[in-house]
């Protein structure tokens, strides 16, 4: 029985054979390496993954495409929600130190998966996501451009990153609005040691109000926290380069 795409999942599949290829060529997954897929949907990446790999796990919330999956002899499948997932206890149950992760991720909470998988870093080998190239435009940023945000300063503390391939709405069923990406994410053995939920407070409070400069915000901020250092807050917050952001949030 055909599957009918639910759009509360955000669910869009990829249909586009010379996609599928190219993002698997990307991904290059090697025999017996750990790799966890979030929302296989209909196999479409799952399956040439798997044949590379030998065996797979894959997350998948929704409860019809769980259950065609766990036909799959070589796949292991875990039916949850991914923001409920610990990969400490994946990576852990694949016995492995350092686990690869892939997907094409629901566009409608890819952000909140991003910051899920942020404390996981550490048990991480490397991840490769299919989302909105808007929001990889975000995530790679450049200081002083309209798309450096919060998601800019925090995703690149902690991975290294690039846009590996651009992937047009037709390659999917049904068609999203938007075009999409594929970002490979490497995360970095050298990050700053600070404390995340912190540096979270500090980007958000600076990028609160984006046209107005930083005394306005970060500065009462900072003066609230009784900070007697220096940081020049008469510049806005997309002026400044993710390594400062770091570096104040190490002396506050």
């Amino acid at each position: 029985m055909k599957h009918i795409p639910r759009k509360r999942f955000g669910q869009h599949f990829l249909a586009d054979p010379a996609v599928i290829d190219a993002i698997v060529r990307a991904i290059d997954p090697r025999p017996a390496q750990p790799m966890v897929e979030i929302g296989p949907g209909l196999a479409a990446l799952t399956q040439p993954l798997v044949e590379r790999l030998g065996r797979l796990t894959v997350i998948e919330l929704d409860r019809d495409l769980a259950a065609r999956l766990r036909a799959h002899p070589q796949l292991n499948v875990i039916e949850s929600d991914v923001l409920k997932v610990d990969f400490a206890q994946v990576a852990q149950a694949l016995g492995a130190i350092k686990i690869r992760i892939c997907g094409n991720l629901p566009y409608n909470i890819s952000s909140p998966i991003l910051f899920h998988l942020l404390p996981f870093a550490e048990h991480i080998e490397d991840q490769h996501f299919m989302l909105q190239k808007e929001v990889i435009d975000r995530m790679v940023a450049a200081p002083s451009t309209s798309d450096y945000g919060r998601l800019s300063v925090m995703l690149q503390w902690r991975y290294a990153m690039e846009c590996v391939l651009t992937v047009p709405p037709e390659a999917f069923d049904p068609p999203p609005r938007v075009t999409s990406a594929v970002v490979r994410m490497q995360p970095r053995a050298d990050f700053a040691p600070v404390d995340p939920a912190l540096l979270s407070e500090l980007v958000q409070v600076a990028f609160s109000q984006r046209r107005k400069l930083l005394r306005h915000t970060l500065g009462k901020w900072l003066e609230g926290r009784g900070f007697a250092g220096e940081f020049d807050v008469q510049r806005r917050a997309e002026e400044v380069p993710v390594e400062e952001y770091l570096g104040l949030a190490l002396r506050v």
